[in-house]
């Protein structure tokens, strides 16, 4: 694990904390490498049923620039390097728990990565973004690509990518990079996250599942089917039939 990255969690609702202020939270191999560690460990505890990803200042400057000229060195050391970055955040995506990004100051190259392997973003007002491969002389990968296209569509993925600027909070709403842009950042993320928890599992799960892979192309099939099958057979079904014949709050 690393010493930058705290996982915490408060009833349903743990949080994982990127805390190295004094380099804008920017990510090194370290902290990558512990990605798939920290997400199994949320994983396997039962009682969390909501994942939040912050920051302080900022919830991240990108990837730890530093280590470019000795871990990221030459063809070899770059491929190795974004080996753990790749890992790191397909471990991130393929939580089948609800996840929340919740950005303020930058959320740049490695950090927007990260912010969107969640499944649903929320940005402070001051807020800003970028990936900038193209101020290093970088490709960004496939899958780290897809999934901005997925969220922006194919043109801002362009000027994104091809501009290597910066964009406001405001901007990043409007094309959808960000679900809401909210003045109480902290207040927000709890609403939403106590909201998520107290909805119906296997609901929740199934619908990650399902949205994830029409994003990938899939189509319904024996998989999809089971998962409806699953909710029909569940206690969360019985349970919310349940409360809303006796005219009460599901206790899911």
């Amino acid at each position: 694990m690393s010493d930058f990255l705290e996982l915490s969690s408060a009833g349903p609702v743990a949080t994982l904390t990127i805390n190295r202020p004094a380099k804008r939270n920017a990510m090194s191999y370290e902290m990558w490498s512990a990605l798939p560690g920290l997400m199994a460990r949320v994983s396997a505890d039962d009682s969390v049923r909501v994942l939040v990803i912050r920051g302080g200042e900022h919830f991240s400057a990108g990837a730890d620039i530093a280590e470019f000229s000795t871990l990221r060195r030459g063809a070899e050391g770059a491929a190795h390097y974004g080996e753990a970055v790749h890992n790191g955040e397909r471990a991130i995506v393929g939580l089948e728990k609800p996840t929340i990004a919740a950005i303020s100051g930058f959320c740049v190259g490695g950090g927007c990565e990260i912010a969107l392997d969640c499944d649903l973003r929320v940005a402070a007002t001051g807020a800003r973004f970028g990936i900038t491969p193209a101020k290093l002389g970088i490709v960004y990968n496939f899958t780290s690509t897809k999934q901005l296209v997925d969220v922006v569509g194919p043109a801002w993925a362009k000027q994104i990518l091809f501009s290597a600027d910066l964009i406001d909070a405001p901007t990043a709403l409007r094309i959808g990079l960000v679900n809401e842009v909210v003045t109480d950042l902290d207040t927000r993320v709890e609403e939403l996250s106590q909201q998520i928890a107290a909805r119906a599992r296997v609901s929740v799960r199934g619908a990650k599942k399902i949205v994830n892979a029409i994003s990938d192309g899939g189509h319904e099939d024996d998989a999809v089917r089971a998962l409806y099958a699953e909710a029909a057979s569940s206690a969360d079904y019985a349970e919310g039939v349940s409360a809303f014949l006796e005219k009460r709050p599901p206790r899911f």
